[in-house]
């Protein structure tokens, strides 16, 4: 019997874990990994600063599943047979113990991403893949004996099952090449990005996090809360980012034009109100400046802008606090407008909202409905997490199920 030819495209997160599962899984295939870069896993280099948020530690499916703006009911099944616990479990047996960070993301304990790069690199080695780089594919052709895989210098070669996970792509056009096959693609837009504020209000706060905070798209019912950092374009933070992936359409659909709305506090106004005015009656703050203490936690030169910007000098007491004033001042520390235009990916971890249709996949082997034989794993489908180890988790799982599938007997 002629040995089976399983091909890989894309030499990332999902294509290393696909490749290695399909050849410890098929020991007789023969798996070839192509990408077309010169280097290997390169988001993986990037990812968490170096670091390599590998996934998150939350302990229940449920919760798992609310990671993800697109693609939970798909990753649903396939969780049940490779979550995060698997994850973790799949490292340790090869000598990577991850560590959990107090936000639930975890990394490798020698915190650096080189510890997963080296690992995923041995793992494929001992498993017989063969990696070839400088390999872009230009196009596939499905033929009565499997698939014709033809690279970018001209060469053809065959395989009998092939895996794509090259990843999402900003541009359609990008999908060509799958989209020839009849395979639906949904467009791409970004998501996990940050917010340019170019008339931003607030001066020096670069670097400056902010814990707790609310934030929403005015005239919408999106919102998130979580850690708001200030940066030298406008904001970001985990709740800026968590709110770009929930409204990557929305937002795309705004073309990034849109007001964002902060509620420094994440406590409703009648109820700052009510502590303000206590302020004012309490004798320990009385005759105190109102500019001088932050409370709700606040960092002291967030809270100093806001007070300036609620028109109260630096030698006003909060007994002598003016009613007008004090509206004020509640209005910027729970509805702060941020006039958004435009956007900026966050670090260098792009992820896109879009890819191949879920509709065209097989939800429990990953092959592709139309073109037999063909599987798809990673970011190029339609699926993305918000960030703390999301997206790697969807890499992870999908690879896996997809390389235990890519040399079962098509029926």
């Amino acid at each position: 019997m002629q040995q089976l030819q399983l091909i890989v495209i894309g030499g990332g997160a999902a294509g290393f874990m696909g490749a290695i599962t399909a050849a410890e899984t098929f020991k007789d295939a023969n798996v070839i990994l192509l990408e077309k870069n010169r280097t290997l896993l390169n988001k993986v280099r990037i990812s968490g600063g170096g670091r390599c948020n590998v996934t998150n530690a939350v302990a229940t499916l449920p919760e798992l599943l609310k990671g993800y703006p697109r693609g939970a009911k798909f990753l649903r099944s396939l969780f049940e047979t490779f979550n995060n616990q698997h994850t973790i479990k799949w490292f340790e047996e090869r000598g990577v113990p991850l560590k959990t960070e107090p936000d639930g993301r975890m990394f490798p304990a020698t915190n650096t991403s080189d510890t997963i790069v080296d690992c995923l690199m041995k793992a494929a080695h001992h498993a017989g893949v063969k990696i070839r780089t400088g390999a872009g594919v230009t196009q596939l052709k499905p033929v009565p004996t499997g698939i014709e895989v033809v690279l970018l210098s001209g060469e053809v070669l065959h395989a009998d099952r092939v895996l794509v996970t090259s990843g999402g792509h900003p541009q359609l056009s990008g999908y060509d090449w799958l989209s020839e096959l009849g395979v639906e693609i949904v467009t791409p837009v970004p998501s996990l990005f940050t917010f340019n504020v170019p008339s931003i209000p607030f001066k020096d706060l670069m670097g400056v996090s902010v814990g707790g905070v609310g934030v929403k798209l005015a005239g919408s019912k999106l919102a998130e809360t979580g850690p708001l950092l200030f940066t030298h374009w406008g904001v970001s933070g985990p709740a800026v980012l968590r709110l770009s992936a929930w409204g990557a359409r929305e937002l795309s659909d705004k073309n990034y034009h849109f007001v964002s709305l902060v509620n420094f506090t994440n406590k409703k106004p009648n109820e700052i109100l009510q502590q303000l005015t206590d302020f004012q009656r309490d004798s320990g703050w009385r005759a105190k400046f109102v500019s001088t203490q932050a409370p709700f936690g606040l960092p002291q030169r967030l809270w100093k802008q806001l007070v300036e910007l609620a028109n109260i000098p630096d030698t006003m007491r909060w007994a002598d606090l003016p009613a007008k004033n004090m509206n004020r001042l509640v209005e910027h520390l729970t509805n702060f407008q941020l006039d958004v235009r435009g956007k900026t990916t966050f670090k260098e971890e792009f992820v896109t909202c879009g890819g191949v249709a879920l509709s065209d996949v097989n939800p429990k082997t990953l092959e592709s409905r139309k073109v037999r034989g063909l599987f798809f794993a990673g970011e190029i489908l339609d699926i993305d997490g918000i960030t703390g180890g999301y997206n790697f988790q969807a890499a992870w799982t999908t690879g896996y199920i997809a390389g235990k599938q890519l040399g079962q007997l098509i029926e």
